[in-house]
């Protein structure tokens, strides 16, 4: 049985500072700094002056506080399971942006995202909390829903590997880098949270599910073991791809 949504809230509700640090990123990851700079500037290169930004599982606000370093003073939407993390997020975001900063405690799987509002969407290291096609389909629905024509979506996550050596070798490797930044029994934590409350997919699979919600320019700006950085683009935008395409109401 994978972890409730009640208790990755509780996790989460006790974990704030590890998710705080700008320079550092998440520590459990592989190559979280260098993901947040490159989705920070491949929102800005995708989607230039972005008024208004979306980060589903902000966490402690770091991806955002990214973006409004390329986006100066844009609007600010958070949605995150746990209030201690959006309080801190909204604490700190706050203190980056003139623009308006608005905070919903909810699952994705659950928000209202409303209409066509958002020219940047952000997704860190929380999809993997999606439990099959069926949610990751809706998801990127509806994330695409709310993005206007240009607009970009960006995800960082855990990621597995269909071929059952290769993930094999990829988790016994993302094992060794754990316990050299701690030990065996952090490395062991970590391994037994992911077996219970995360259930990753390829990266592949998640390319398709972005294609088929009607992305267009999906690309990997990065990949490291077990962990991938990549992103895509609605159709309609200068930068999109597809000038042809509708312009779903907006000039």
């Amino acid at each position: 049985m994978k972890s409730t949504v009640e208790e990755i809230r509780e996790r989460f509700d006790n974990d704030i500072e590890r998710f705080s640090d700008l320079q550092a990123g998440q520590s459990t990851t592989i190559d979280s700094p260098l993901c947040l700079d490159l989705i920070s500037q491949a929102a800005m290169e995708a989607t230039p002056g972005a008024r208004s930004l979306l980060d589903i599982g902000c966490g402690a606000g770091n991806y955002t506080l990214k973006l409004l370093q390329r986006f100066e003073d844009a609007d600010a939407t958070l949605i995150d399971l746990s209030r201690p993390m959006l309080s801190r997020a909204e604490q700190r975001v706050g203190q980056a942006t003139a623009g308006r900063v608005t905070t919903l405690q909810a699952d994705i799987r659950e928000a209202e995202l409303g209409g066509v509002r958002y020219d940047v969407v952000v997704a860190a290291s929380v999809l993997h909390h999606l439990r099959n096609d069926g949610e990751w389909s809706a998801v990127c629905a509806k994330v695409f829903a709310s993005l206007r024509p240009g607009g970009s979506f960006w995800i960082f996550d855990l990621v597995s590997h269909d071929e059952p050596a290769v993930q094999s070798m990829m988790m016994r490797r993302y094992g060794e880098h754990l316990t050299a930044q701690r030990d065996e029994a952090y490395r062991d934590e970590v391994f037994d949270y992911i077996e219970k409350g995360d259930t990753p997919v390829p990266v592949m699979t998640m390319m398709d599910h972005l294609r088929s919600a009607g992305f267009v320019g999906v690309e990997i700006l990065h990949k490291h073991n077990c962990f991938a950085a990549l992103g895509a683009v609605v159709p309609g935008g200068p930068k999109s791809g597809n000038r042809n395409a509708p312009n779903r109401g907006f000039e």
